[in-house]
């Protein structure tokens, strides 16, 4: 009996430093479109910064909380929801000269691999694949928080990523020189995700 009582104390102590949801075995959760989101952010004009996101985020989170390496993500983003509240430039950004929503309108990520990192962090390395083009990215995620139900029975939780890539890996390649030097867009392109995800209700 005491034997158990102490694993019990450790499995408990593991959850919370890793401040996984208080589920055993793997779990498939379901991202929210209503309440996440993918923002970026790029230089412009070598002075300044402009920000943006897609509203249109869909895909699966698979938590396994006993090897967190065994967890998996798949994330699919409706380019076409493009949004830096100016419509002429959300317009150019749909065109050819960026992300060719007509030819290309989904972007995804799908992970293979995850890992620990910091005390609450996870690096979760995949697949991004823009304009048909796939690269290998890190994302730098926090640890999923713990699991609470919601106002209709439904468990949900959240998640926060971060990455950084170059734009031009993908072939997202327009600009235009400036006559003191520099360009009208920069390259490097902060990313951030913030995920709310729902484990679906039971099929009835």
């Amino acid at each position: 009996m005491k034997l158990s009582v102490a694993r019990m104390v450790v499995a408990l102590g593991l959850a919370g430093m890793l401040s996984l949801p208080a589920f055993a075995g793997t779990i498939t959760w379901q991202i929210d479109p209503k309440h996440s989101s993918a923002q970026f952010a790029v230089t412009h004009l070598m002075i300044s910064t402009v920000r943006g996101e897609f509203h249109q985020v869909n895909g699966t989170v698979v938590i396994d909380d006993a090897d967190i390496s065994r967890s998996s993500v798949n994330v699919t983003i409706d380019a076409s929801t493009v949004d830096t509240r100016e419509p002429d430039r959300d317009k150019h950004l749909m065109s050819p000269d960026f992300f060719d929503v007509a030819k290309y309108p989904t972007m995804t990520f799908k992970s293979t691999r995850v890992e620990p990192a910091a005390p609450g962090k996870l690096k979760v390395t995949g697949d991004l694949t823009i304009r048909g083009v796939t690269k290998q990215v890190v994302l730098e995620v926090t640890a999923p928080k713990p699991a609470i139900k919601d106002p209709w029975g439904l468990q949900r939780t959240g998640v926060s990523g971060s990455a950084k890539i170059n734009r031009q890996d993908f072939g997202v390649a327009w600009n235009k020189s400036l006559d003191a030097g520099g360009v009208v867009v920069g390259d490097d392109v902060n990313i951030t995700l913030d995920v709310e995800m729902v484990v679906p209700p039971a099929a009835k």
